[in-house]
């Protein structure tokens, strides 16, 4: 007999109560990011763990209307935020080792989902899985669903596949999130662009006096930010390319940037908005986590996830090392390939790498492109050998 209660105390449609935890967890995981603790962890990770705690504790249900909303919405909204000072000439001089670590991320992803089917008995939906978890994490959800309607997953194994794929989704984010707290792996991979910007936040800590939150600049921002969004998402869904229109709205966002670069580099507050609008996004991830239905769902899976995941650091840490790339690159090339465009941006703006948010969109959506084709292609593959 459970001792946890049968609903969540607090109801999916209550939605100023839903709203007050995800921007409440944002908050503290900003706040926890400016002491010792955070600096080590990631106010991040704590803001997942205790996102994921809440839920599946039943103080908060899994599935809310503020969730949709945060996903659907505010994430899109806060790719221009982001972007509004992108230079696309530094971007092309300094994205190029981000695609590189891209390509090591996408080959770890193929040599842990090969080794891992190796290694396992997954039984019959073996195959089809390996092609849906290879699609997943090069692309993302839509490589996830796409390669899964191609190799005719059933409903049944598609509830258990995705079931026990997120779990370790999450545990991915986290430790993408960690890695560059870990005093080994800074070793292991030096970075220039974390130093430079500890050395950053260090000098910003010693100022007098915060930079100015003016009012007039963030509603523009968010006026344009919103513009960028309706043009985007109309384009989207006037050539049926809805499953793109994250694509589009970074496309605008880049152009507008570059097209008014005087006008946007004057802005005080739109990044800073950007960052607080990733991390509410942060929260509504842990709270839709569901840790038990994941482990119960499908044991083998998980494991054969688990497995996918720690050859896919392996090769990125280890490719990274041998070519020289940067760990905050390497970081942002695995995050684009393992858990997608947004939450790689996510990445970048909770650490300060404002630099990397594009490439790591850029890679993310170039995961989009073409992991679809990679995962019906090793499904096809393994499915043969059996």
């Amino acid at each position: 007999m459970s001792i946890l209660p049968a609903e969540p105390l607090l109801a999916a449609d209550d939605i100023f109560s839903m709203s007050a935890i995800m921007v409440g967890l944002a908050w503290f995981g900003i706040w926890l990011d400016g002491t010792w603790l955070g600096r080590k962890t990631s106010g991040v990770v704590w803001v997942i763990v205790i996102g994921t705690a809440l839920s599946n504790f039943r103080i908060i249900p899994f599935e809310s209307p503020v969730f949709s909303f945060i996903g659907s919405y505010l994430v899109p909204l806060s790719i221009p935020l982001l972007l509004f000072k992108a230079d696309l000439m530094r971007i092309w001089r300094e994205s190029g080792p981000v695609i590189a670590a891209f390509a090591i991320a996408s080959a770890g992803t193929i040599a842990g989902v090969l080794i891992g089917y190796a290694l396992l008995d997954l039984g019959a939906i073996g195959p089809k899985v390996a092609g849906v978890y290879t699609g997943g994490w090069i692309g993302g959800s839509v490589n996830f669903v796409a390669v899964s309607q191609a190799v005719e997953m059933s409903p049944d194994e598609f509830a258990v596949a995705i079931g026990a794929s997120s779990g370790v989704s999450i545990a991915g984010l986290m430790i993408l999130l960690a890695l560059p707290s870990i005093a080994a792996v800074r070793r292991f991979l030096p970075s220039r662009i974390i130093e430079d910007t500890d050395r950053g936040m260090d000098d910003r800590e010693h100022q007098e006096a915060p930079v100015a939150f003016k009012l007039t600049h963030v509603s523009g921002a968010l006026a344009v930010s919103f513009v960028i969004c309706a043009v985007a998402f109309a384009v989207a869904a006037a050539l049926a390319l809805e499953r793109y229109s994250i694509l589009l709205v970074t496309v605008l966002a880049i152009v507008v940037a570059n097209a008014w670069p005087r006008t946007l580099q004057k802005l005080e507050g739109d990044f800073q908005l950007g960052v607080f609008a990733m991390y509410i996004f942060f929260a509504s991830i842990g709270a839709g986590t569901d840790a038990v239905s994941f482990i119960e769902s499908a044991p083998i899976l998980l494991v054969y996830g688990i497995v996918i995941l720690a050859v896919h650091l392996l090769v990125v840490i280890g490719g990274a090392r041998l070519f020289k790339i940067d760990l905050a690159q390497a970081v942002i090339g695995s995050g684009a390939a393992f858990v997608g465009a947004g939450p790689t941006a996510a990445i970048a703006t909770a650490h300060g790498w404002k630099q990397l948010v594009t490439p790591g969109i850029m890679c993310g959506v170039l995961g989009y492109v073409i992991a679809t084709f990679i995962g019906v292609a090793i499904s096809g593959f393994l499915g043969g050998l059996g």
